[in-house]
């Protein structure tokens, strides 16, 4: 297995365009976004092992990029509680993230998988 960065970083501006277009379908969009933009980085990849682990590594990029995005947002709606909440908030939002990010690169390794598979 090797990492092919152009097929990750297609794969990542894939699943945010139609992760973006997913926000109106709550969790399957999101889903979506990652098999589809984990399908793309696995075809562009080839081969199966090659694009279940490309798939993976753009699923967990865009979901680390994302729960940063969401955990500065959680620290400025917590400073509103003060300094405590604020660290609190950024914190609590950036682990639930990492955990999510998690889950949804599974979807991301799974349609790189069979991305590759189609592009042997």
């Amino acid at each position: 297995m090797h990492t092919n960065w152009r097929a990750v970083g297609i794969g990542f501006v894939v699943m945010l365009v139609v992760g973006a277009i997913g926000l109106t379908l709550p969790i399957v969009g999101q889903v979506g976004a990652g098999l589809i933009g984990g399908f793309v980085a696995g075809y562009l990849a080839g081969g199966v092992g090659n694009g279940a682990w490309n798939g993976l590594i753009a699923g967990s990029i865009s979901g680390i990029v994302l729960s940063i995005l969401a955990a500065a947002f959680g620290a400025l709606v917590g400073l509103a509680a003060g300094p405590l909440g604020s660290v609190l908030g950024g914190v609590g939002v950036f682990l639930a993230g990492v955990i999510l990010t998690l889950l949804f690169a599974i979807d991301s390794a799974i349609g790189g998988a069979v991305g590759g598979l189609l592009n042997r």
